[in-house]
Formats: structure tokens, C-alpha cells, sequence
């Protein structure tokens, strides 16, 4: 990549690509393991540890996504004025919402009818967008303390428990407890992430970009990602085996130390809980402490990912759904059974559709690889087109 000039900084982008190409596993799994659809595997009862551990290296794909555009936000306002970074924020939070529900819901889909609505991460990056676009005005002081109690102090409210579709159970809903509605039998809404830790974790990393100043110093730039990063885990460590408080679900002890194991790091996504957020984002900061000087073959492909996120996550998921079409006709399925529609969950049409984690790991690598030549022939086109002002929404 070293032809491409960029202001960019690598290490960040970086630790992006990474989570994104681990990321596509996740999605991968979604639509290739055995009876994915229907069954979680980081249910202690039906699991394996390398069915677990697929599941959990994919934690950290979200919590970092909306961590760094927090972190992105900040760099990108350095040499703005805050009312243009308020507009870029609000408006491109906006933009994020509508292609979660327009181009997200299809891709993931590919149902023209939309009888399932699916509120993701670009949904939740979107509406933090949003909330971030307000708090800039406050002093990076107060956001950080703002930050610190939702994402600290959000598991408080975890007893707190809706039912229904009242229009306070569906704000509720949208802020803090994950949800299937139901408006009518063919329509379906999947809330999967409640915003409250998502805000406060995008507004962390805001404040986390002033590690990344131009003038700021490189050598106390380190200290602070190593201090930040061991802080983040011994707090994980502390909280978890106190076992009293930070987490949606205690863990227990089981019939087996492997699966108590399990239980220990089985941290509750949605929404993200505290101890979630801290063995999540703590290991990622030791990543950037370690990446920060070093430059390969390697980091060069994790960095083309890095540059293109929106861009590739569209793509992957369209690439993974498209595949997974592909392969129910060559193994003689119905590729209808693939266009998601609310039936298909209703009735668990896929209860009995997918193959082994091997297939899913083997397609996997061949995704990420088909991707890549795209993704650098966009990196390539942003870098060499920064006139183009549309360029930074995509």
C-alpha cells in the first residue's frame, strides 16, 4: 500500500480490517453451519468449545466497528469547524439508518417484500452517530464521563423487563432490551441492538481519538494503550469472577470444567454488557500497542479492508447470501428457502439446513480472498478521488 499516500492512520485501520474479515466468519456461520438459523451456539446445553469459540472471536467485531468510528469521528473532525462536524455526523447517522433498513434488510434477505425488518450494527452506528453529533458540543471531559455511565452503569437497568408492543415497550425495546415484534402474522421487526452501551461506546472512542493527535506523543501514546488495554482486562477478570454484577447472565459452575470454562467468558451481546465491552475492546487496544510500528504483507491485507468498511460489509453479506443460494441448488435444496422472509422463521423452514464448521471455515477463507481484489480497487478509488465529497458516506 505504500504507492497510496494517505493521512490516514494505519494501525487503526488496521485493527478495523481485522475485526471485518472476523466478522465474515460470524456471517458465514449465519448462513452455512448446521441449523444456524434456529439454534444459538453459545448455549452451554448444545454447543462445542470450537463452535463456542467461532461464536466468540466474532465479539469483537461490533463493539470495536463502533468503537473506531467513534475514534474516526474525532480524527475527522480535527480540521473542522463543530458545526461541519455535526452536520457530517448527523447527516451520515441518518444515512446509516436508512441503508440498514433499505439495503441491509434485502442483502441479509432478499426479500422484496420486507416482511422482516433487521436492526444491526449499521443501525446502531447510525443512531450513536446521531447521539455523537450533539454531545461534541460538551467538553471532551464531561462526553468521557457520559461515556463511562452508560457503558458502566447500563446493566443497572437490566431488571428492568417489557412486554408487549405499547409504544413505551417498543422504546424500551429500541434502548435497552434486545426483541422480536410482531405487528402482524406476515411482518416481523428484529431489534437486535439496543443502543444505550452502543452510544456510550461510540462516544468513548471519540474521546479515544485524542491518543491519535498529530501532536500528541507516540511514546505516551503506547503507555496509555498498554495501560488501558491490561486495565481493561483485569476489570474483566475482577467483575467476572465476582460475579455479582456487569452481566445480563452469572456464569456457573457446570458438569465440566471445560464447559464452565464456556460459561465464564459466555458474555451477554445484546445488548452489550459491561464485562462484554471490556473483554472486547481491552484486547483490542493491547493489538494496537503491538501493531502500531510494524508493517507486512499481512497488515497491508487486513488495511484494505480497513479503509473500505461500509463498502465491504454490504458486499460480504450480499457475496455470503448470494453463496449460500448457490449452494443449497448444488446440493439440491430450494433456493427459495433462502430468500429469509418471515415465514421461513415463523415456520424454522432452515431448522435442518447447513453443513459442518469445517465447510464454514473453508468458505470463509475463499469470501474473504474473492473479496479482496474489489475492496482494493475501491481503497485505491477513494484514495485517489478525495474530491468527491459522497465518497466519505460510503
Amino acid at each position: 500500500m505504500s504507492e497510496i499516500k494517505s493521512a490516514r492512520i494505519e494501525s487503526i485501520d488496521i485493527l478495523r480490517g481485522l475485526v471485518m474479515v472476523i466478522m465474515a466468519l460470524d456471517h458465514v456461520r449465519d448462513y452455512f453451519y448446521y441449523g444456524s438459523f434456529f439454534n444459538d451456539p453459545t448455549n452451554l446445553e448444545t454447543t462445542t468449545p470450537l463452535l463456542f469459540f467461532t461464536r466468540f472471536i466474532t465479539h469483537y467485531c461490533a463493539p470495536v466497528f463502533v468503537f473506531l468510528a467513534g475514534t474516526s469521528a474525532f480524527l475527522y473532525g480535527n480540521n473542522k469547524t463543530k458545526l461541519e462536524l455535526f452536520k457530517f455526523l448527523f447527516t451520515r447517522g441518518l444515512w446509516l439508518i436508512l441503508l440498514e433498513i433499505v439495503v441491509n434488510t434485502f442483502i441479509w434477505t432478499f426479500d422484496f417484500t420486507y416482511s422482516l425488518l433487521i436492526f444491526q450494527v449499521i443501525w446502531a452506528i447510525g443512531f450513536s452517530m446521531v447521539c455523537l453529533s450533539i454531545l461534541i458540543y460538551l467538553p471532551k471531559k464531561i462526553i468521557l464521563i457520559i461515556s463511562i455511565i452508560l457503558i458502566a452503569g447500563h446493566n443497572l437497568l437490566d431488571g428492568i423487563v417489557m412486554q408487549g408492543q405499547s409504544f413505551q415497550s417498543v422504546m424500551w425495546y429500541i434502548l435497552h432490551q434486545q426483541q422480536t415484534l410482531t405487528p402482524n402474522p406476515d411482518f416481523m421487526i428484529f431489534l437486535h441492538y439496543p443502543v444505550i452501551p452502543w452510544i456510550g461506546v461510540m462516544a468513548l472512542g471519540y474521546c479515544f481519538g485524542t491518543l491519535y493527535k498529530k501532536d500528541f506523543d507516540a511514546t505516551l501514546r503506547q503507555k496509555w494503550l498498554l495501560r488501558l488495554g491490561l486495565g481493561a482486562l483485569a476489570l474483566f477478570f475482577v467483575l467476572r469472577g465476582i460475579n455479582m454484577y456487569g452481566d445480563l447472565e452469572p456464569w456457573t459452575i457446570q458438569d465440566t470444567t471445560t464447559k464452565t470454562i464456556l460459561s465464564f467468558f459466555n458474555v451477554t451481546k445484546y445488548p452489550p454488557s459491561l464485562v462484554y465491552i471490556l473483554i472486547t475492546i481491552g484486547p483490542s487496544l493491547l493489538f494496537l500497542y503491538v501493531i502500531e510500528t510494524v508493517k507486512t504483507r499481512l497488515t497491508d491485507f487486513f488495511l484494505v479492508f480497513g479503509r473500505v468498511p461500509l463498502f465491504y460489509y454490504f458486499l460480504h453479506v450480499l457475496v455470503i447470501h448470494a453463496f449460500a443460494i448457490l449452494g443449497i441448488l448444488v446440493f439440491g435444496g430450494h433456493w427459495r428457502d433462502m430468500i429469509l422472509t418471515q415465514d421461513v422463521f415463523a415456520n424454522a423452514k432452515l431448522i435442518n439446513y447447513g453443513y459442518s464448521l469445517l465447510v464454514v471455515y473453508l468458505v470463509w477463507i475463499g469470501i474473504v480472498l474473492f473479496l479482496f481484489p474489489f475492496c482494493k480497487k475501491y481503497m485505491v478509488y477513494k484514495a485517489t478521488h478525495k474530491d468527491k465529497w459522497w465518497l466519505s458516506y460510503l
